[in-house]
């Protein structure tokens, strides 16, 4: 298993596009990928469960992923948020 800390660095927080965009580069993975808030576990493939974590700006995440590109799988969930989602 990897994991990583990630911090929502755009303004607008986790809102539709970014989750589409979480979902979409989640899905090009075989890994098993979740997103955790405190005690809310989410699948991030899914782009209902990403949207109803509700982060907000500054806020910390936990990035898991499972299984044979894991590692990968954390690096390119890591950019989207390092790029801001390239909004701002």
């Amino acid at each position: 298993m990897a994991e990583k800390i990630v911090v929502v660095k755009n303004r607008a927080g986790i809102h539709a596009r970014p989750a589409a965009l979480i979902a979409q580069t989640a899905n090009k993975f075989a890994s098993e990928i979740t997103i955790e808030r405190d005690s809310f576990v989410i699948n991030a493939k899914s782009i209902m469960g990403v949207i109803t974590m509700a982060a907000s700006y500054n806020m910390q995440l936990l990035v898991k992923a499972t299984g044979p590109d894991e590692n990968e799988a954390i690096e390119a969930i890591n950019t989207l948020f390092e790029n801001k989602f390239e909004e701002e």
